[in-house]
Formats: structure tokens, C-alpha cells, sequence
């Protein structure tokens, strides 16, 4: 059942994305300014799929390391030393506070550049190499226990079955929390997003309309419980188009509800459940490669995400079925 996914890591090596990024980087050459060489590089981030603010910050970072070694400085001529400079101004003599997260992504930011030079064949050699990667660890998530998973879905169950019987709330979380599905994602889910009817089981579309996120749509195994809520649902409130027409506070409030009845003292949302469901399928046993596919991240997230659901495995109670 599992789809093939074409992975857009952060700095991808797909051969259709290289040609077109060697194309984008024929206006570069060795002798180039700095600043030259910025606009090109934005543009083979974006083919290689990147977001609007993924490229502004990454070229943003090099606008930073441009106005320290001069913007018009040939990009040959930047050796590792001034680039291990550059980070020694940054942290310690700018008199502008960096995060660690900052200069973590500064870092990234300058090894992309400089790999994308080699690559591509504008460099030879690539000064940034030397200069090692840090890793920040950034807070864990909060999750549900396992209690608090069934507590939840219980009590979701319930005003399903209420005098005054509310489907929603159960076709929401209990969709959140096997699926593991963001907001956006699920704002975005149409009725014909939803197939009954597949030789492999109920099956949700995650569809994207944007062409440069159209490697993040997949397909997702429902479990046969959610279905009678599911037709509940439908019969009750009878959407047309959009399988939630509300809006995400609407949605965000429907999860609060839910969390107060259980008396959480978290704050039940949809970052919550998408980990929690991530969570119960690393425990599981699920193949590391399935739950990266099915949440649509790349192999590069994948390590940030692998590494908290690693960590979360341990202190969280969680048990392998």
C-alpha cells in the first residue's frame, strides 16, 4: 500500500533538480561577487523545492557573512578563515544577540552555499567544509500518555454518543491521532480526499495545491473505528466540499473542549496529537522510512523528528506492541 515518495531533502542530489540547478549556476563563476551569486542561489533553492521563507532566510544568512567580508568579495577568494571569522564576530563581537538555533542555521546556511558551488562546478574546493555543524537540541514535544491517549478518545466517543450527540469531536481527533495529519493538512482535506471504498482499506489523500509542495501528498490507512463517526458526521452536519468548513480556532477549540472534559492539564492541539501519533507508531514498531512518509517530511527533518521521537520513547511510557 505504501506510495513512492519523491524525498526533497533540504540540499537534494535528484538528478532532475541538479541539472537544473547546474543551469541556474552557469551565470556563476569563480571570480562572481559575493553578492551575485545570491540571487542565483535563491532560485536553485527554490526549484530544489524550498519554501519562500526558507530561501529568505538562508540567503538572508549570506547577506549577513557578505556585509563581513565585503559583498563584492570574489567568492573564490573567501577562505575557511574568514568564514571561522565571520562566526567569531557573530557569536562574540557583533553586540547583536545570536540563539543557538541562529547560529546553528548560519552555519547550515554557509556549508549549503559552499557545497552548492562545488556541486554545481563553480568551486574546486569548499572552505566551508571544515567548519563543523551544530546541533542544537531543540525542547521535546508534549505528547499524550498512553492513558491520556485512551482517555481522550473516550471521552471524544461519548458526545458521540450523548443525548445531544456531537460526531465532531471524535471524527477530528480520533482523524488527528491515527494519522497524524498538521493543521493545514487537515483544513485542507476535501470529501474526495476520502476513498471507503480502496482494495487496501480506507484510505485519506494528503493533497497539496502548491506544485512545490506536491512531494509532501500521500495516502494514509484509516482504521476501520473511525468510520461509523465518520458517516455520523456526514449525515450530521452534511459537508459539501471541505470535510472540516470551519475555521482552525473552530477546530482548535473542538480540541480544547475535548481536553477539559477529560480534565488534561495539557493543552490538547494539533501539534500535540501529530506527535503523539508519530510516538505511538515509533513504539510500535513501524518502519522508521513508513512514519517519515506518512507524517511528509524529508530524510533531513526526518533526523530532527527520529531523534525526538527516540528521546520522547524513553521517557514517556510508551510500551511496543
Amino acid at each position: 500500500m505504501t506510495e513512492s515518495f519523491d524525498d526533497l531533502p533540504l540540499f537534494s542530489l535528484i538528478a532532475s533538480n541538479l541539472e537544473n540547478e547546474v543551469e541556474t549556476a552557469s551565470r556563476v563563476r569563480p571570480d562572481s561577487s559575493l553578492s551575485a551569486t545570491f540571487n542565483a542561489w535563491g532560485e536553485a533553492l527554490e526549484v530544489d523545492g524550498r519554501s519562500i521563507h526558507t530561501v529568505k532566510a538562508f540567503t538572508g544568512d549570506m547577506r549577513l557573512v557578505g556585509k563581513f567580508v565585503g559583498a563584492g568579495t570574489a567568492i573564490v577568494a573567501i577562505g575557511t578563515h574568514d568564514l571561522k571569522n565571520f562566526l567569531d564576530w557573530m557569536l562574540n563581537k557583533r553586540n547583536v544577540h545570536c540563539s543557538p538555533k541562529t547560529y546553528a542555521r548560519r552555519i547550515t546556511s554557509i556549508k549549503a552555499f559552499f557545497r552548492w558551488l562545488v556541486e554545481t562546478g563553480v568551486l574546486a574546493e569548499n572552505p566551508a567544509a571544515p567548519i563543523p555543524q551544530q546541533t542544537v537540541l531543540s525542547p521535546l514535544p508534549v505528547v499524550l500518555s498512553p492513558d491520556e491517549l485512551e482517555a481522550v478518545l473516550q471521552a471524544a466517543d461519548a458526545l458521540r454518543h450523548a443525548d445531544r450527540a456531537d460526531a465532531r469531536p471524535y471524527t477530528l481527533v480520533s482523524l488527528l491521532l491515527h494519522t497524524g495529519i498538521k493543521k493545514g493538512e487537515c483544513l485542507n482535506i476535501h470529501l474526495n480526499h476520502i476513498d471507503l471504498n480502496s482494495v487496501d482499506g480506507p484510505i485519506l489523500f494528503v493533497r497539496y495545491g502548491e506544485v512545490q509542495k506536491r512531494y509532501k501528498e500521500r495516502k494514509i490507512l484509516l482504521p476501520a473505528t473511525w468510520i461509523p463517526a465518520y458517516r455520523a458526521y456526514l449525515a450530521a452536519y452534511q459537508p459539501r466540499e471541505r470535510l472540516f468548513p470551519w475555521s482552525p480556532r473552530r477546530l482548535e477549540y473542538l480540541l480544547e473542549d475535548i481536553g477539559e472534559v477529560v480534565g488534561l492539564d495539557k493543552h490538547l492541539s494539533f501539534d500535540m496529537c501529530r506527535w503523539t501519533s508519530a510516538l505511538r507508531d515509533y513504539q510500535a514498531g513501524m518502519d522508521k522510512d513508513k512514519i517519515r512518509q506518512k507524517l511528509g517530511i524529508s530524510k533531513i527533518q526526518w533526523r530532527e523528528v527520529g531523534n525526538k521521537l527516540h528521546r520522547l520513547a524513553a521517557i514517556e511510557g510508551w510500551t511496543t506492541s
